[in-house]
Formats: C-alpha cells, sequence, structure tokens
C-alpha cells in the first residue's frame, strides 16, 4: 500500500477558520434544502395529508429497501429562478435507491406543490434524471401523482416536454425497465407516462388516468362523464387494460412495485467488490481543507486520502506537471483513476499527462474521478509560444472521447476552460456534485470586472474621449457582484449544471453510491477513437 501522508493539523488556527468557513456555507445550502423538504408549505402539506396521502418522501421511503440510502439529485433545481411559483426542488423529487435488491432511478411528484404539475425547472429535472437513468442502465419507477403541464408556462414545457415520452420509449427499448405507480391525477400528456411505461399499478379510487378530464369531454364532445368511468383506476384495470395492477391504497401499490422490480430478473453488469478498507483519516476533516478565499492554494491529496480505500494513492507522474494530481485508487473497492487540481493553473505539461492518463484508463476500462480546483489554462506570451492552447486541447480531446465514466466534483475554482478540462457538464460527466466551497464561471470576478474595464477604457481612448473612472469603479463593482452571485453553487444547482451540492463529509459515500450505480452497466474505455492530437 502507498498511504498518503497528511499535513493537515486540526487543532491549527488555519485549519479551524477554513472549517467555520464550510461549515457557514453548509448552513446556508442546508436551509435551502429544507426548501424543497417542505414542498408547497405547510397548508398544502395538511391539506394533502388530510385525503389520507404519502408525502413524495414518505412514498420514497416505504419503496426503496429498509435502512439503505437514496441518494436525491438535484434538490435545488429551480433556485434563484426569476419567477415565485417555481419553488426550489422543482415540484419533483429524483435520484437513486435500491429497491428489492436493485438500483433504480426514481422520481416522485410532489403534489404540494400546485398539484405537482410540471414547470420549466421540473421538465429540465425530469430529462436529467432519464438521461442518468439511461447511461447507467437503472430501471425507472415513475411515483405519479401530477396535473401534468403547468399551463401558464406551457410555452416553456409543451415543445421540449415531448422528450419525456421519448425517453420512456427509448429506456424500454433498450431494455432498461420502466414503471409507473399512479396515486392520483396523471392527466392530458401525463397520461403518457403510465401509458409508455412496462408497468403500471394505480391506487383504487385515486388515481385518475386521462387524456381529457370531464370538463375538457364536455367542451369538446357534449359528453357528460365522471372521473372514475372516465379515467379511473379500476376501469384501466378492467376495461381498458392500461393499469397491470390494481391497488386498494398507497402502500399497497409500494408493495406491489417492489414485486414487480423483484420480478425483473434484473443483473448489473459487473458483480460488486468485496468490503472496503476505510480511509486512514477521519471524513470530517474534509471541512478544514479549502480556504475560504480560493486564491489560496491546498493540497488535493489530503481530500484524496479521506476518500479512497485505505487512504493507498498510487501516483501517477509525480514530478511532471505538479499542479495536476493523477493517480490510480479505489473507492468503495471500485477502482478510479483521479484527476485532482493541485495549483490551480493548469500549464502544458498538466494538460499532456492528463491526456496520457485518460488514454490509461480507458485501456484498463477503469471510471475517471475528477477533483475541481482549477483557474483554467495558464496565458501570457511565454505559455502561448510554448503551444499551452494545443497542449490545452489534447486534454479537452481526451476527456471529451473517453469512454469510461466519469465523476466531477468541485472542491474549489472551476473556471474558463480548465472547467472543460476537468469534465465540466458540458461534457457528460455520469454524475457531477459541488462543494459547498465551490465556484464556476468563465473566469473569476475581479478578473472579468477588469478586462471589462481595460476593453472601455481602450474603446475611450481610440475615439479621443476622457474616461470616467468614477463610473468605472461603479461598473467594476456591479459587474464583480454579479459575477460571484452568478458563480456560486447553489445558483448552479439551481439550474441543474450540477446534480447536488453536498457536504464534503458526505463525499466518499456519495461516490460510492454513484459508483455502485453506474457498474449496472458495462465500463468499457476508448479502444484509439481519439481525435487528432496536435504536437
Amino acid at each position: 500500500m502507498t498511504v498518503l501522508a497528511t499535513g493537515l493539523d486540526p487543532a491549527g488556527a488555519e485549519y479551524a477558520e477554513r472549517r467555520g468557513a464550510m461549515l457557514a456555507k453548509l448552513a446556508e445550502v442546508e436551509a435551502e434544502h429544507a426548501k424543497a423538504t417542505a414542498g408547497g408549505g405547510e397548508k398544502y402539506v395538511a391539506r394533502h395529508r388530510g385525503r389520507g396521502k404519502l408525502l413524495a418522501r414518505e412514498r420514497i421511503e416505504l419503496l426503496v429497501d429498509p435502512d439503505t440510502p437514496f441518494l436525491e439529485l438535484s434538490p435545488l433545481a429551480a433556485w434563484g429562478s426569476a419567477s415565485p411559483e417555481y419553488p426550489v426542488g422543482a415540484s419533483l423529487v429524483t435520484g437513486i435507491g435500491t429497491v428489492a435488491g436493485v438500483e433504480c432511478l426514481i422520481t416522485a411528484n410532489d403534489p404540494t406543490v400546485r398539484g405537482g404539475a410540471s414547470n420549466p425547472w421540473t421538465l429540465k429535472k425530469a430529462l436529467r434524471a432519464n438521461e442518468i437513468a439511461f447511461a447507467n442502465r437503472l430501471p425507472v419507477i415513475s411515483l405519479v401523482e401530477s396535473g401534468g403541464a403547468d399551463l401558464p408556462s406551457q410555452k416553456e414545457i409543451f415543445i421540449p416536454g415531448g422528450a419525456l415520452f421519448k425517453d420512456l420509449t427509448r429506456l424500454s427499448a433498450a431494455g432498461i425497465p420502466t414503471v409507473a405507480v399512479v396515486f392520483g391525477n396523471s392527466t392530458a400528456g401525463g397520461a403518457y407516462v403510465p401509458g409508455m411505461s412496462d408497468h403500471v399499478i394505480m391506487v383504487k379510487e385515486r388515481a385518475k388516468v386521462f387524456l381529457g378530464g370531464p370538463p375538457l369531454v364536455k367542451m369538446a364532445t357534449g359528453e357528460e362523464s365522471d372521473d372514475e368511468s372516465l379515467g379511473g383506476a379500476e376501469m384501466h384495470a378492467r376495461t381498458s387494460g392500461l393499469a397491470d395492477y390494481f391497488a386498494v391504497d398507497e402502500p399497497d401499490a409500494l408493495r406491489q412495485a417492489r414485486r414487480v422490480v423483484t420480478r425483473l430478473n434484473w443483473r448489473k453488469a459487473q458483480p460488486d467488490p468485496g468490503p472496503a478498507a476505510p480511509p486512514e483519516y477521519d471524513e470530517e476533516e474534509l471541512l478544514g481543507i479549502v480556504p475560504g478565499d480560493l486564491k489560496a492554494p491546498f493540497d488535493p491529496r489530503e481530500v484524496i486520502a479521506r476518500i479512497v480505500d485505505g487512504s493507498d494513492f498510487d501516483e501517477f507522474k509525480p514530478l511532471y506537471g505538479p499542479s495536476l494530481a493523477t493517480g490510480w485508487a479505489e473507492l468503495h473497492g471500485y477502482p478510479v483513476g483521479i484527476l485532482a487540481n493541485a495549483q490551480g493553473v493548469l500549464f502544458s505539461q498538466e494538460s499532456q499527462k492528463a491526456a496520457q492518463f485518460i488514454q490509461l484508463a480507458n485501456q484498463r476500462d477503469i471510471p475517471l474521478l475528477f477533483l475541481h480546483n482549477t483557474t483554467g489554462y495558464m496565458v501570457g506570451k511565454e505559455y502561448e509560444q510554448g503551444g499551452i492552447i494545443k497542449h490545452g486541447a489534447m486534454m479537452i480531446n481526451a476527456v471529451s472521447n473517453s469512454k469510461v465514466p466519469h465523476l466531477s466534483v468541485l472542491m474549489g475554482a472551476s473556471y474558463g476552460a480548465g472547467h472543460y478540462g476537468m469534465c465540466g457538464r458540458a461534457f457528460d460527466p455520469r454524475f457531477l456534485f459541488a462543494w459547498p466551497s465551490a465556484k464556476s464561471a468563465v473566469m473569476g470576478p475581479q478578473q472579468l470586472a477588469g478586462v471589462l474595464s481595460i476593453v472601455a477604457r481602450a474603446s475611450a481612448a481610440a475615439k479621443g474621449q476622457p474616461y470616467d473612472d468614477e463610473a468605472d469603479a461603479g461598473l467594476r463593482a456591479m459587474v464583480e457582484q454579479q459575477i460571484e452571485s452568478e458563480s456560486l453553487p447553489m445558483f448552479l444547482s439551481g439550474r441543474l449544471y450540477d446534480d447536488g451540492v453536498i457536504d464534503p463529509r458526505d463525499t466518499r459515500t456519495v461516490l460510492g453510491l454513484c459508483l455502485s450505480a453506474l457498474h449496472n452497466a458495462p465500463v468499457e474505455g476508448a479502444r484509439g477513437g481519439f481525435g487528432i492530437f496536435r504536437m
């Protein structure tokens, strides 16, 4: 074993300061998570319970195996959205849980938020969940109770919303099972969720599945009808045949869903590994590694030492390109290749090292873990002449065409093209999470504001006009504030640029759950297949 040494001093003042800053950020995130958990608020939660119904997360808890974790995804979706009608969480709960021993992608409408109606953020969150299910071959269970599209925002839902139905059919065609459990309304376009699922369970006197409800039928055809005869569970179980299983109540529906999963005869592409040794260092210490000021460097090996099995890390090319640490480890028994930014800036050597390391991981069919803390690729005359563009492009080429699964965690800065080279959202990592300390943007706030100031000053000089320094200072302050707010993890998570903002102490557990989930699909690397590397 090559156990990483640590230079962290948990009793020191620097550690205490960093830990305090991280805990303060965590408190802010937890407050926003609480808003998502609260759903539509006390009034609508009480009304829902008064109807004898379970909440979305209570349904999930009954569905998944006892004492097993549920990895909730995108809980902050819609955070900071312009419309107050779109609360945090986007009226949908998504995540990965184990049902009858099978890892499944679970979605659950939250009917306490506008009856579970789908707004534009609901759609984005649901599409991301389907993307995860497809890439990792996870059976999909939809816990349905929704009035369909939020009609005032239909212009943002109707056209792209068809992808939800396309996804269900593609999942089924790929041999990935889909199960719909209908607890209440599933109307209009929402009726196609059970209609396009492989297995459908409906709850007696509660499920309502129809393309058009009684008022619409009356307007369209003049026909008088009631909910039950038009789209009730018993009608669909006895007459239309849409319901495969008829449940007497919600617990019975969830019990039947578990039985359906039991009978799927589902097998992972690769077996789970055996027991794994825990890290040699306390995960609690992860709180005190990242500085509050991301300009200050920190050693990512301190993070690696607290998340990988036995703190055992075999570093690759440790003396070459030292501002990027690369190496091999195991995490909960799964082999991983790790790329971690050590000093923030990526130079030519780091880029070339990364490209070679990614190719090696593809030869060995080993997933890659990217730990972000980068300000981007180095700029300046010396570095341009040294080929930083072509070397950075080499790294991005390797990341783009790599076929092994990628996992990304934003710990600190993730700016500019460095975000791309370290497998940011646009490069399709299987999962991407952020710590509360993370920031991501085209560049840092001060740098961006400074660039705009220089350009404006040069423009005024070219026109022979005086430059207003006072206005310039005001503009720079405004731009810095804007970019700072737009680079924070909750803002980015609200737009689904990550799959969640996590407590650093949970990093090993979250990554372990992700590694287990992605091994439902074959883990195979690229054999060649990379673009042209410019030398």
